[in-house]
């Protein structure tokens, strides 16, 4: 059985290198290509990136089960490992590409189930490096991490993002923003799921919900924040979004997280 504890140093040193080699691209002209729709877009840095972390895991975990946003699963098959990794190499691709200095690199360790035993999320461009290991608490470059104490809605600032299908899919996360603006104190549109959770374990946010999210774009920052002291759940209260393909999260420092939910569901 795999000690998370024991081996965050070596993802933390991989997360880094990926870090290493996004920046490098990040100084250059970044062309892109679309995946699924104009939004969806992917860039030489994503799968350069992803190679590198891939590469390190299978070395280091041969037995292990890996699923990256680009390369799809990777390493033994998933019904037979033992553990599953999540890759993002870039969440945030669209704010890299337009050279706005906001993304990351997420990785996660889960059982085959689908929960969480380690998360490391880096943020190359501030040196910020967000962990959690279950049940030991979440830091942020080795410092603790604690949610706020916020209590009200109209004291609080959330963020949200929207679905790349948000020009044709009218569940397009319109009338949810809409009804949040009613209620809190700001409301803000970051661009990167995995920050906008570790944020929230920063108390930088109070609260946070988004749909159609990906596991490799929440599952380390999803531990991160639960570690910090937060609440994450579906739209409904449901405390294992992550076991869906396409999940709706609500993360929130707990104490706002019932009137979130409301907010959500009166949309």
């Amino acid at each position: 059985m795999i000690r998370p504890d024991q081996i965050l140093g070596d993802i933390t040193a991989i997360a880094r290198a990926a870090g290493e080699i996004i920046l490098r691209h990040f100084a250059a002209p970044i062309p892109t290509s679309v995946k699924g729709t104009r939004s969806d877009i992917v860039t030489a840095a994503d799968t350069e990136a992803e190679a590198c972390i891939v590469a390190a895991l299978r070395a280091r975990f041969p037995d292990h089960h890996i699923v990256g946003e680009e390369g799809g699963g990777q390493g033994a098959p998933a019904a037979a490992a033992p553990y599953h990794w999540f890759v993002d190499p870039i969440d945030g691709t669209v704010n890299f590409a337009a050279k706005l200095p906001h993304f990351c690199t997420s990785i996660a360790l889960a059982t085959p189930d689908r929960q969480p035993l380690l998360g490391v999320v880096y943020d190359p461009n501030r040196r910020e490096l967000f962990t959690a290991v279950k049940g030991r608490g979440a830091e942020l470059n080795g410092r603790p991490l604690h949610v706020t104490q916020t209590a009200g809605l109209n004291d609080a600032v959330v963020s949200t993002g929207f679905p790349y299908d948000k020009h044709t899919n009218p569940d397009n996360n319109l009338k949810e923003w809409t009804a949040f603006l009613k209620h809190i104190r700001g409301e803000r549109r970051l661009g990167s799921a995995a920050l906008d959770l570790c944020y929230v374990a920063a108390g930088r946010l109070d609260g946070y919900w988004e749909k159609d999210l990906k596991t490799w774009d929440v599952m380390a920052g999803l531990l991160i924040a639960r570690e910090a002291g937060g609440t994450v759940t579906d739209y409904q209260g449901g405390s294992d979004p992550q076991r869906l393909e396409r999940g709706r999260y609500v993360a929130s420092n707990g104490r706002i997280h019932a009137v979130m939910l409301a907010v959500l569901q009166s949309a």
